[in-house]
C-alpha cells in the first residue's frame, strides 16, 4: 500500500509523501485553505480503518486455507488443530463484523464490482468517470458558451426592432448586454 501512515497528527505535512492524497489536497486547497486539511485528516482516518479491515480479511482468508488444508488431509489426531482453526475463523469473522460496522457509510458503486468481475483494474473506473465528467463538462461549457452568445445577438436585434422595450429591458437587467 502506498498510503501515509501518520494518521490524524498529518496536518498536511504528508502531502508530499502521499501520493494518493496529492490531488485531492491540491484541488481542495484551490478551493478553501481551511477545508484541505480536514479531507487529509479524514483521508487517514478512513485508511487506517480499511487498512485495519485489510489485515483482518488477511488473517481470515489464511486461516481459510490452512483449514482447507487440515480438512483436505485430514486425520483423526488432527481433530484439535481443526477446532482450533474454527475458533479462529469465528473469531475472524466477529473481527471483520467489527471494521465493517467502522465502515458502514462506505458506497461503492456497482460498476466498481463490475470492473472487478470482468478482471479489470477498479482503479479505471475512477479514471474513466473523471473522462466522461470532463467530456460532459467541455459540452456543458459548449452550451453554456452557444447560449450567451446567442443571448447578446437576441437582445442586439431586438434593440434595434424594439428599441424603447430594449432600454427599459436593459434598464431592469444592467447596461450592458452579455457578451
Amino acid at each position: 500500500m502506498n498510503r501515509c501512515r501518520k494518521a490524524v497528527r498529518c496536518h498536511g505535512s504528508c502531502v508530499s509523501k502521499c501520493p494518493s492524497f496529492v490531488d485531492n489536497f491540491i484541488v481542495l486547497s484551490q478551493l478553501n485553505q481551511s477545508h484541505a486539511l480536514p479531507l487529509c485528516k479524514t483521508r487517514h482516518v478512513m485508511a487506517e480503518k480499511f487498512d485495519n479491515l485489510e489485515e483482518h480479511l488477511e488473517k481470515f482468508v489464511e486461516n481459510i486455507r490452512q483449514l482447507g488444508i487440515i480438512v483436505s488431509d485430514f486425520q483423526p489426531s488432527s481433530q484439535t488443530g481443526l477446532n482450533q482453526k474454527l475458533n479462529f475463523m469465528i473469531t475472524g469473522l466477529q473481527d471483520i463484523e467489527k471494521c465493517r460496522q467502522q465502515l458502514h457509510d462506505i458506497n461503492v458503486p456497482l460498476e466498481v464490482f463490475e470492473y472487478i468481475d470482468q478482471g479489470r483494474n477498479p482503479q479505471l473506473y475512477t479514471k474513466e468517470c473523471l473522462e466522461r465528467a470532463l467530456a460532459k463538462n467541455e459540452q456543458i461549457k459548449g452550451k453554456n458558451d452557444t447560449l450567451t452568445k446567442f443571448k447578446s445577438l437576441l437582445v442586439s436585434e431586438l434593440g434595434k426592432v424594439f428599441p424603447e422595450e430594449m432600454a427599459k429591458y436593459k434598464a431592469i437587467h444592467g447596461d450592458d448586454p452579455p457578451s
